[in-house]
C-alpha cells in the first residue's frame, strides 16, 4: 500500500517510507482515499485537494466537535481496518457554486462545501442587503450578514445563526439572516435547483470592487470601511466586497465525497446522522423506547 503525505504535514506525522507531494490537487489524483487527521476546519482544508480529484475523504477527529469527521481517535485502529478490507461506502456531499458580478462583469468565482457568507466589514455598522430567489427580488435587509448554505453546513455557523439542521440526503439550499434588523427575517430552505442571490445596496457614488485577501490587495476609494462587506467561503477564503456588488450561489456541479465505515446498511437511511447529532450535541433521550416499546406497533 502506498502513501503520500502533503509536504506541510511532513514535520507533524514522520511517516516513515511515505512519498512527499506538494499540497494541491495532483496530491489526491489517483489515490484511493484521503486521511484527514484534525478538526472540521482541516477537513475542509482538504476538501480543497480532494474535490477535483473526485477522491473521497475520511475524517480522524482530533479538534472539538468534529461534525464532518468519521472516527474518533479511539476507533483509529478499528477504522484503518474496515479501510484496509474495503469495508466502507462513499457518500455524495452538495457543494456551492459561488459568483460575484460588478454590472454583470464576472469578478469572482469560487465554492463552498459548509456555506458562503456575506457578512459587514465594520461592527459598528449593518450591511444593506437585498435577496433574491430564482431571479425574485425577496426582501431588503440591514443585517450583520447572510449565509447560504449546504445541508452539510446547516450544524455549522448556520446552526449558529439560528437555521435548521438538515439531515445530509435531503437536497436543499439553506439562506439564514445574520441579526437582520427587519419583521421578515426567518431561515429560508430552497430548492437544490435554486439560485440565491445577494446584492449589497450601493449609495450614490460608489464603486463596487470584489478582490481576494492578501498582498497587493487594494482598497476603493470611494467606499469606507463601515460600508464594505466580506464574502467568506468556509471560513477559509476571504474577498473584500464594496456596495453594488452581486454573489449569486447555486449548487455546485462538483460534489464532495466522503467515505463512511459507519451505517454499512444497518440501519433507516439517516439513523446514522441522528446518532451523531445525539452523541456531538449530548442531546438527552432517556426515555425513549422506540418503536418496539409503543403500544400498537
Amino acid at each position: 500500500m502506498a502513501v503520500r503525505v502533503t509536504d506541510a504535514e511532513v514535520p507533524a506525522l514522520e511517516c516513515v517510507g511515505a512519498t512527499v507531494v506538494p499540497a494541491g490537487p495532483e496530491a489526491a489524483q489517483d489515490a484511493e482515499l484521503v486521511i484527514v487527521l484534525g478538526g472540521d476546519g482541516t477537513l475542509l482544508r482538504a476538501a480543497e485537494i480532494a474535490r477535483p480529484a473526485g477522491t473521497p475523504l475520511i475524517g480522524v477527529n482530533l479538534g472539538h466537535v468534529g461534525f464532518l469527521a468519521e472516527a474518533e481517535p479511539d476507533g483509529l485502529t478499528q477504522t484503518v481496518d474496515h479501510l484496509v478490507a474495503e469495508e466502507y461506502r462513499v457518500e455524495e456531499r452538495m457543494t456551492l457554486d459561488v459568483v460575484a458580478r460588478d454590472n454583470g462583469t464576472q469578478i469572482a468565482r469560487t465554492w463552498a462545501l459548509n456555506e458562503v457568507t456575506v457578512e459587514k466589514a465594520a461592527r459598528e455598522r449593518m450591511v444593506e442587503v437585498v435577496i433574491e430567489v430564482d431571479g425574485r427580488p425577496l426582501s431588503r435587509w440591514g443585517c450583520d450578514g447572510v449565509v447560504c448554505a449546504t445541508p452539510t453546513g446547516s450544524t455549522a455557523y448556520a446552526f449558529s445563526a439560528g437555521g435548521p439542521v438538515v439531515w445530509p440526503e435531503v437536497e436543499a439550499l439553506l439562506m439564514v439572516p445574520l441579526a437582520a434588523h427587519a419583521l421578515f427575517a426567518r431561515p429560508l430552505v430552497v430548492s437544490p435547483r435554486s439560485v440565491l442571490a445577494v446584492e449589497l445596496v450601493r449609495d450614490v457614488g460608489e464603486a463596487a470592487v470584489i478582490e481576494p485577501e492578501g498582498p497587493g490587495v487594494r482598497s476603493e476609494p470611494g467606499a469606507l470601511e463601515s460600508e464594505r462587506a466580506v464574502l467568506w467561503c468556509d471560513g477559509r477564503r476571504r474577498y473584500d466586497l464594496s456596495p453594488g456588488a452581486r454573489i449569486e450561489v447555486r449548487r455546485g456541479e462538483l460534489p464532495v465525497l466522503l467515505a463512511r465505515v459507519h451505517d454499512l446498511g444497518g440501519q433507516p437511511v439517516g439513523g446514522e446522522f441522528t446518532d451523531r447529532l445525539v452523541a456531538k450535541f449530548d442531546l438527552p433521550v432517556v426515555g425513549w423506547r422506540g418503536r418496539s416499546g409503543r403500544s400498537g406497533r
